[in-house]
């Protein structure tokens, strides 16, 4: 059956690619639409390159919308040292022609949960998590409605990737995690424990360019810009690509596995500031609040992006 879902994203390449799985799989999902968060870049650029990733699909049906512009609570914290001042550095995309919904991002997430009928609709989070934690601040009544939250965030045995306890998504904006994960809404964490297992080697790459279509030239060009700065950080032949696991966890699941665990975000101290507190050997008595992915089937991850990307123009 085709899935209700919202793409909650602050594009960034690897948020790119996994709209355009996203946007490649009609026949699974159903996109009500597109959120564009402060995060990796500013609202304004994020917003930008969500409406240049959808043209360059060739779904300009689905509709793109602007959200939060800061966190919470703190200033905001961005990556152009990872994905370049524009944050989608990498393939010359052009302007797009599209146009942003009028709507705030926010609203849009609340009436659409208020209209859909309940439990149908699942929110994919690739960004910090702002938009949605406001949206469960401004109307409580949407928490209960929500099918799942599927999120790329987070980390335990990879600990941090912008300070030694923290990944980014959730550092950027640490009350919002923290807001998300106490409402009791199901949900799947997907961590640098996982994307750091499906690493973008150099082969991988060039079967992306090989596809002989737009967006496989692009995701080729895309990766190979952001994976400089993980290279040179850990080493190794290819670099994590974090947030296309999102999408491909609900394509197939059974490319993963993980466990129901206690997960906690860290809201008050400076020197571990968003860090993901994950109960994975369940050595405390916190009551289970998501299911916390490992590991995942890597060839299997690569196999699936390939096949739908090479469905796009």
């Amino acid at each position: 059956m085709t899935r209700k879902i919202i793409i909650d994203t602050d594009p960034g390449q690897d948020d790119a690619v996994a709209l355009l799985l996203a946007l490649a799989s009609p026949e699974d999902f159903d996109i009500l639409g597109i959120v564009a968060v402060a995060g990796n870049v500013g609202l304004a650029q994020n917003a930008r390159n969500a409406l240049k990733v959808v043209e360059l699909s060739g779904r300009t049906d689905v509709p793109v919308y602007a959200g939060c512009e800061r966190p919470i609570r703190r200033p905001l914290v961005t990556a152009e040292h990872v994905h370049g001042p524009t944050g989608l550095d990498g393939p010359d995309l052009p302007e797009p022609t599209m146009k942003l919904q009028d709507q705030h991002g926010v609203d849009f997430i609340v009436d659409t949960l208020r209209k859909e009928d309940s439990g149908t609709v699942t929110l994919c989070t690739l960004g910090p998590l702002t938009n949605v934690a406001m949206a469960l601040i401004k109307a409580p009544d949407i928490a209960p409605r929500i099918r799942e939250i599927v999120m790329m965030a987070g980390a335990y045995f990879e600990v941090g990737n912008i300070t030694p306890a923290a990944e980014f998504n959730v550092y950027v904006d640490p009350e919002a995690a923290d807001i998300v994960l106490s409402a009791g809404i199901p949900v799947t964490i997907i961590p640098l424990d996982v994307t750091h297992g499906v690493l973008s080697f150099q082969h991988r790459l060039d079967a992306f360019a090989g596809l002989g279509n737009k967006s496989g030239k692009a995701v080729s060009e895309m990766l190979a810009f952001s994976e400089r700065f993980d290279l040179e950080k850990y080493g190794g032949e290819g670099a994590p690509l974090h947030d296309p696991c999102v999408i491909a966890w609900l394509l197939k699941p059974d490319l993963f596995e993980g466990r129901n665990i206690n997960v906690s975000i860290e809201t008050t101290s400076e020197l571990t500031r968003g860090m993901t507190v994950a109960d994975y050997w369940r050595v405390t008595d916190r009551p289970r609040n998501a299911l916390y992915l490992r590991s995942a089937d890597d060839e299997g991850f690569y196999a699936l992006l390939r096949e739908r990307l090479a469905r796009l123009p």
